[in-house]
């Protein structure tokens, strides 16, 4: 499959700083792939580039088969910066109909895509009274418009409440089964975890790990937890039956290497009568980003 995406060994430095060193990742049509990393890791230089704003020093970057910024990449890449401006003093309709027209697209689409952001009812009022959320859909509106192969979103859910995330989420979602690649740039970790398809850790300009989180969790192998419910009265015989946990309201908390898990699983399903529930929990997308943050630092 031809990647709406392709970077291998990209190197961008400042100076004596290298703000990028060897960085490769793809993004496939209707992929969705979180870029996680923190404040100066090289995610926003990364995307300058993938744009065509800034040069990189070696390396090599296609978008969409062709060089960024070029006329073709620009038609078929859609960018949503953090914190978008728009004239105050415009609608969110003239808006998005003065973008339309910018685009060479029909201005009268302008109130398709913004009821797609859940803006149809506000499309008539001044930008200047729009929360940093409805600005923020706007930008959403603007950034669909020519139907784009790739999107480059750059915290795009900042400022939205959890009913407009969700519904954020599955606008990315329909677009990616249509056929959209979509990079996302993000430190909700909670939001990413189940909403992407991969994931990619840059810290100090490196690509320290990439790939479905069900791969990060084989390559961390981080602890499970297991919490094992009590049948009602019988919390403390459970504890003693297994003193390697820890008790809590309702049970008992072990924690055990991905490896043992069948063979904890195994020895608390021989309680029997003991024990009315099992929940295990694998390690989160924050316990993993924490992992490889650290033993990158380290």
């Amino acid at each position: 499959m031809t990647q709406s995406l392709e970077i291998t060994d990209l190197t961008k430095t400042y100076g004596a700083v290298h703000a990028l060193d060897k960085v490769s990742l793809s993004v496939a049509p209707g992929e969705r792939v979180a870029l996680l990393g923190h404040n100066g890791a090289g995610k926003s230089t990364l995307m300058k580039i993938i744009l065509g704003l800034i040069p990189h020093d070696t390396g090599t970057v296609t978008v969409t088969g062709t060089t960024p910024g070029s006329v073709a990449a620009r038609g078929a890449t859609a960018y949503l910066p953090e914190n978008v401006a728009f004239h105050p003093a415009l609608t969110g309709l003239e808006q998005i109909r003065h973008y339309l027209r910018l685009r060479g697209e029909r201005s009268d689409h302008a109130m398709d895509l913004l009821s797609r952001v859940g803006l149809a009812d506000a499309a008539k009022r001044r930008i200047g009274t729009y929360s940093k959320g409805m600005r923020q859909r706007v930008g959403l509106a603007q950034a669909l418009i020519g139907k784009p192969r790739l999107l480059v979103l750059d915290e795009p859910t900042s400022g939205l409440d959890p009913v407009s995330r969700r519904d954020f989420y599955a606008l990315l979602d329909g677009l990616a089964a249509e056929g959209a690649a979509i990079l996302l740039s993000s430190h909700a970790l909670t939001e990413v975890e189940a909403r992407t398809d991969r994931l990619v850790i840059l810290s100090a300009g490196v690509v320290v790990t990439q790939g479905a989180l069900s791969d990060l969790r084989r390559q961390a192998d981080l602890p499970v937890t297991v919490h094992v419910t009590a049948r009602s009265g019988g919390k403390e015989r459970l504890a003693e039956a297994l003193p390697q946990g820890r008790m809590n309201g309702t049970g008992v908390n072990l924690r055990c290497a991905q490896s043992d898990k069948m063979e904890t699983l195994a020895r608390v399903s021989e309680l029997g009568p003991l024990v009315t529930d099992i929940d295990v929990q694998p390690p989160s997308l924050e316990d993993i980003y924490s992992h490889f943050s650290r033993r990158d630092g380290q």
